[in-house]
């Protein structure tokens, strides 16, 4: 089973046995709101993903991307090495480079803010007109299902159909005032989340062909 925008919207509907203007006005809101708290409470690699760029010289300040919500690594490339950054706090970059002239290969980075990195030291220019490039690999906002068609789908709604209609069906619930619906709901949305945990738990854990050697 999956769901299409349409077919999604649809089973709520039927589900919640309402098509009321104001409902059906509200339901890409539930299904955000589904869409959300999956985000927030699953780690699977389908929320992975990698991206590189470049850092001005004598710049200590890196855009994070306009899908960003958390950092898992960010390496420097100079002479095709990858050298991994420590994550840090912006006041122990601060500390550590106190003058933000001290210019080098950066070994550490910090948010500034939600758009920002603060790298220290300040990149320097390791050869003339040319940046250091960076790869980061993020925790990043998957498009939501609501984005596209009616006829279009999701990662989510393609092979975690169960979580995304029962978190969007607790919010429907919550819409329409009916706690007892609310409550069952809910029951199976978490059992939806516990199903997403266990694969996001196994998924590159571990390389199956040297696990079942080493248990033979």
């Amino acid at each position: 089973m999956s769901f299409t925008y349409a077919t999604l919207k649809s089973a709520v509907q039927d589900y919640c046995e309402t098509s009321e203007t104001t409902f059906d006005s509200n339901l890409p809101v539930f299904i955000k709101e589904a869409e959300e708290r999956i985000l927030k409470n699953v780690e699977l690699p389908v929320f992975r993903s990698n991206v590189t760029g470049t850092a001005t010289a004598d710049n200590p300040y890196l855009s994070t991307p306009s899908d960003f919500l958390a950092p898992y690594s960010l390496a420097v490339i100079a002479s095709s090495v990858y050298t991994y950054l420590l994550f840090k706090h912006v006041s122990f970059i601060r500390d550590y480079t106190p003058n933000a002239s001290t210019t080098g290969l950066p070994k550490y980075y910090a948010l500034f803010d939600d758009t920002t990195f603060l790298l220290g030291p300040t990149p320097d220019n390791p050869s003339a007109g040319v940046d250091y490039t960076f790869e980061l690999h993020y925790k990043y906002r998957p498009a939501s299902l609501t984005a596209g068609a009616d006829s279009g789908t999701t990662w989510l709604s393609d092979n975690a159909p169960d979580a995304l209609l029962y978190g969007t069906l607790v919010e429907a619930a919550t819409f329409l005032k009916v706690p007892e619906e609310v409550g069952q709901y809910e029951q199976r949305f978490q059992m939806g989340l516990e199903g997403l945990r266990k694969l996001g738990a196994d998924y590159g854990s571990k390389d199956e062909y040297r696990y079942d050697i080493s248990r033979g």
